[in-house]
């Protein structure tokens, strides 16, 4: 099983989104927009959670003033909960949101989700995960059967680029400088598969039995220097 240590493996940034209970009925809009917005709905599901969910889904809120209304207000109808996926996910699907406040919404991001589905500041139409560490926990907990791989920030991403890719490309880039094919697309394509460094190493059969008949014949000059 792949415990996700493969240093030559990028991820998909995952986040937790909520089409809460006072836009299910606009769900249809949203979920395009989601899709015209570059993410991946990669898990979907209906539910109506009850006060006790809610509270737990919600635990980092708890004692705060408004917590009682969130969790009321969060189980009195169904949700939809998607897991999205996409590069930068989390930060993505927040500004794609706007602001928890509904009139700093309207007023400074007149275009984002919650100023045109959002009510008020309770009822502003969404939830998405702060951060990569809470999406993680929020889309287990609505999806307790996912498997999510750790993801890479963008600085990973950036190290990995540098240190498999960008070597790889450059020595191609300047091979096809010197040779100046006529068609350069297909020409660097086949450059790169034929020298990408992840490609296993094959053994030349010939080679290999060259050398076991090689081991022979010095085996029996062996058994010829002991007879005599």
């Amino acid at each position: 099983m792949d415990d996700g240590s493969n240093p030559h493996r990028i991820f998909v940034e995952r986040t937790l989104a909520i089409i809460k209970p006072d836009a299910v009925h606009k769900s249809e809009e949203i979920e395009d927009v989601i899709f015209r917005s570059g993410f991946t709905v990669l898990q979907k599901r209906k539910v109506q959670l009850s006060p006790e969910q809610c509270s737990d889904f919600y635990a980092d809120q708890y004692g705060k003033t408004f917590f009682p209304n969130l969790t009321a207000f969060m189980s009195s109808g169904p949700i939809i909960a998607m897991t999205l996926g996409c590069y930068n996910a989390v930060a993505h699907w927040k500004s794609l949101m706007g602001p928890v406040s509904i009139t700093k919404a309207r007023e400074i991001y007149p275009e984002c989700l919650r100023a045109k589905y959002g009510t008020s500041d309770l009822k502003n139409a969404l939830h998405g995960s702060e951060s990569l560490y809470a999406a993680e926990r929020e889309i287990k907990f609505m999806f307790p059967n996912s498997v999510i791989e750790p993801s890479f920030s963008k600085e990973s991403t950036d190290e990995y680029l540098s240190k498999y890719v960008n070597p790889t490309l450059l020595r191609g880039l300047t091979e096809l400088c010197k040779h100046k094919p006529e068609n350069p697309c297909v020409w660097l394509a086949e450059w790169l598969m034929k020298n990408c460094p992840n490609n296993p190493e094959v053994c030349d059969g010939d080679t290999v039995k060259d050398t076991k008949h090689q081991n022979k014949n010095e085996h029996r000059s062996s058994d010829k220097v002991v007879s005599s």
